[in-house]
């Protein structure tokens, strides 16, 4: 049984309709007071920020998206024969589970979209059921228990990483036979640095990236091409 490990970022979902956030037409490209509304301390002391970011909630692509040819190549990877995988992902659009990802397998480093939880209480409900009430007319919900400030279940800037999410994604990181990074710039901390753990522990490290990383030079293979081609034709090879 070989030990498989993808971590996953923004560029793997492009496909899917979600824009990444830092590349050449990203979302904090094109609108820089867009990061704002996923700061944490703005989001939590405006209650202004609150009510965008709502509205940005309201009109993700997320909500239409569906799995593309990379994640369902990585969810027919998980079925063969011989490979444990495990996902780590940057990404909070819930894409690798609906392309046949167990959630089990899937380690969500940012968190989910798809649910919300309240900062006062730590009561956690579906992120759908908080838009109906969008729609319904409340601009920025409280939760129904406390009364407390409601957030997307996400990870945002300003907060830290879920301690035991990260604590796993370091362990699946050292014991990886095959670490492949795909679609992510491998700049943001500390889930770049799962990348160099993984080949420091002797796993064949593999980076479909369109722009150069950090730790290319550590990678036994990098990819340039499109994901949607490149990440199914590598993990085909394997």
């Amino acid at each position: 049984m070989t030990l498989v490990s993808i971590l996953s970022g923004a560029g793997i979902s492009t496909d899917s309709g979600i824009p990444d956030y830092r590349g050449p037409n990203g979302l904090w490209r094109r609108d820089p007071e867009a990061e704002k509304l996923v700061t944490y301390d703005y989001y939590m002391n405006d209650p202004e920020i609150r009510r965008r970011s709502w509205r940005m909630r309201r009109t993700s692509s997320t909500w239409g998206a569906e799995p593309n040819a990379a994640h369902r190549a990585v969810a027919e990877l998980e079925r063969r024969p011989g490979v444990a995988l495990r996902v780590i992902t940057q990404n909070v659009d819930g894409l690798h589970q609906l392309a046949g990802m167990p959630a089990r397998k899937v380690l969500e480093l940012h968190g989910t979209a798809r649910a919300v939880v309240c900062t006062g209480c730590d009561a956690r409900s579906s992120m759908a059921a908080a838009l109906a009430r969008v729609d319904a007319g409340e601009e920025d919900p409280p939760c129904r228990v406390c009364g407390g400030i409601l957030k997307s279940a996400t990870v945002m800037f300003g907060q830290p990483l879920d301690p035991v999410v990260l604590a796993e994604a370091v362990a699946v990181a050292r014991a990886s036979e095959v670490f492949i990074a795909v679609g992510t710039s491998l700049r943001v901390q500390p889930a770049a640095s799962l990348a160099g753990l993984a080949a420091e522990h002797g796993a064949r490290l593999a980076i479909v990236n369109a722009e150069p990383t950090p730790y290319d030079e550590l990678a036994d293979t990098v990819v340039r091409e499109p994901i949607g081609t490149a990440l199914p034709a590598l993990l085909a090879e394997l």
